[in-house]
């Protein structure tokens, strides 16, 4: 039999767990009566703990906000979770967390039990951090941005597009999307009417907070964060690049970003690359980087450029051929 102390942190553990407990259920995994899990229910409350209770056939227990932060109980492999990733907060790419980040991270490594320690001592010396590549964003206008597509509140903010050319937008906002070391806003843009993406850390003013408005379907059935790459994939640069690639689409997608193209199945051993959102020039990158064979289908501005790119590498192998000759 558990003691009432160890009983209350293993019924404290139970409920946050799970949306919702029948009493007969959680009195059974805890082995006690249900009135002793009642009184072990009001003696949470009394810790500040929300607990809600329902009666009825589908009633029970439920752990639910409150008006403050009450302490929470992580399992091992929760633990360690939550420690890497403060730690990854304190260098990332979201700026004005770093001192808190910190101060959460200490606290919940100073609770920690010795074998903890040591794994996350482990996992910290076998992870080895890199140079964060991107912009950095505002913690406080990412929160904002996040609260404002959850209560579906229109945003007004001021903008520059990639060639610096401001603007203002009201938009009504779906979701915030991380995606190739960046971070997006996906919004209906009311002047515009049409689904647009916008850089969060091109927004050159503060966001403003509006009205409700009127949930729309969201564009790419949903998935937002193919709806961003989409974008980034197929832009602004005119026409559209299409090649194909001779290799599997599994082998292609494992060797460049989502955001350099679109990809689509032509067979077994061959798939489409479609590119608008780069110029021409960093199709042909990508083309040689690869390393395979393909065969460019168009537009006839990227046959010139591939024509080009294959004269400046002849020459350089025979200035190279008539250096070693030397």
């Amino acid at each position: 039999m558990l003691t009432t102390s160890a009983r209350l942190l293993r019924l404290l553990s139970l409920l946050q767990s799970r949306p919702h407990w029948s009493g007969t259920t959680l009195a059974a995994d805890i082995g006690v009566h249900p009135r002793t899990l009642r009184r072990d229910i009001d003696r949470l409350r009394e810790l500040g703990y929300p607990i809600q209770a329902s009666s009825g056939v589908a009633g029970g227990y439920a752990f639910r906000a409150g008006r403050a932060l009450p302490p929470l109980l992580l399992d091992d492999e929760e633990a360690l979770a939550a420690a890497l990733a403060l730690r990854m907060a304190v260098t990332g790419t979201i700026s004005g967390i770093e001192q808190t980040a910190i101060t959460a991270m200490v606290k919940l490594e100073q609770v920690m039990p010795a074998r903890l320690r040591r794994r996350l001592d482990a996992l910290r010396t076998s992870i080895l951090p890199v140079d964060q590549a991107g912009p950095v964003v505002d913690a406080t206008l990412l929160a904002t941005l996040a609260g404002a597509c959850r209560d579906q509140l229109q945003l007004r903010f001021d903008y520059a597009d990639r060639q610096g050319q401001p603007s203002h937008r009201q938009v009504e906002p779906q979701g915030v999307v991380h995606a190739e070391r960046r971070w997006y806003l996906v919004a209906w843009d009311t002047l515009r009417t049409d689904w647009r993406t916008f850089r969060i850390d091109r927004m050159t003013s503060g966001a403003e907070v509006g009205a409700h408005f009127r949930p729309r379907p969201s564009p790419a059935n949903g998935d937002l964060r193919a709806f961003v790459i989409a974008s980034l994939s197929l832009g602004p640069y005119g026409d559209e690049a299409r090649v194909i690639l001779h290799a599997p689409i599994e082998v292609v997608r494992e060797r460049m970003p989502s955001s350099a193209g679109l990809l689509e199945v032509v067979d077994a051993q061959r798939c489409l690359l479609r590119c608008g959102a780069h110029p021409q020039g960093a199709v042909v990158y990508w083309l040689l980087a690869l390393e395979l064979e393909f065969e460019v289908l168009g537009p006839p501005a990227l046959h010139v450029m591939m024509r080009d790119a294959r004269a400046r590498l002849g020459r350089s192998l025979a200035r190279g051929d008539a250096a070693l000759a030397d």
